[in-house]
């Protein structure tokens, strides 16, 4: 039986990419785009823009009103203190963000994130009513090896366990192969069903079937509007997070438009 229908979630996540007068041009052609063709009913959309872009997204979206959720590729655990360069989830919380990446593969792999960090930073996002989009996701050695469920259901144990069950039916999964991220390949849409039916129930076992039935799972690999639709099929697959192709309003909207 299909699980209960979820809103999906469409999320773009920009990286270190447009300077903040780039990213108002983006949301200018991408509302424009949307008074046309309104997003699909039951989907959602953020974007996640670099920090010194999401004032200037703010700004945009909401004069335009521009039907996207303020997103945040990062933030510090702790609320306030001697972290040069950093920023806590309080400040993005303060400029309407709504949702925040936590854990993402780059993030643990460039800036040393580990899965004690990851929680904590999952702990500050909620902490500020802010919803988190938890990254989780297996490198290509360790799919090889037979490692891949065991390598998510370990991150999901470390950012979810003991949490109440109504805490983490809020939080938002994204399953990201880290294989396939910037590289163009893609997992099969079996793959992405069938790791989307693991991390419900692994939530399942963690913290119960109601939250396991109300978290979304996003897929994100080198989505793109060719793919996004077939992915977004998955019975348990609740939206996506895009790259590169996220960086271009017209195939953003191809993949918020994905699927009908």
């Amino acid at each position: 039986m299909a699980p209960p229908a979820r809103e999906k979630l469409v999320s773009g996540n920009w990286k270190m990419h447009h300077n903040h007068y780039e990213a108002i041009q983006f949301v200018q052609k991408l509302s424009a785009m949307l008074r046309a063709s309104p997003v699909p009913p039951g989907r959602a959309v953020s974007l996640h823009p670099s920090l010194t872009s999401l004032r200037s997204v703010q700004t945009a979206v909401d004069s335009d009103g521009v039907p996207v959720a303020l997103g945040a590729q990062t933030c510090h655990f702790e609320d306030r203190g001697a972290f040069t360069g950093e920023v806590s989830a309080g400040m993005l919380a303060k400029l309407g963000v709504r949702y925040v990446l936590a854990g993402h593969s780059e993030r643990r792999a460039y800036a040393g994130e580990t899965d004690e960090i990851v929680r904590a930073k999952v702990d500050a996002i909620l902490r500020h009513e802010m919803t988190p989009i938890l990254c989780v996701g297996e490198t290509l050695p360790e799919r090889e090896a037979g490692d891949a469920t065991a390598k998510v259901v370990r991150q999901l144990e470390a950012a979810l366990g003991g949490r109440d069950g109504s805490v983490v039916g809020r939080v938002v999964i994204a399953y990201e192969p880290i294989w396939a991220i910037g590289t163009g390949q893609v997992a099969s849409s079996d793959d992405a069903e069938d790791m989307a039916a693991c991390v419900r129930g692994t939530v399942r076992r963690l913290v119960g079937a109601e939250a396991a039935r109300a978290v979304r799972v996003q897929y994100g690999g080198s989505v793109t509007a060719d793919n996004a639709g077939e992915v977004m099929s998955c019975d348990n697959v609740d939206g996506v997070l895009v790259g590169g192709a996220s960086l271009d309003p017209e195939a953003f909207s191809a993949i918020i438009h994905s699927g009908g």
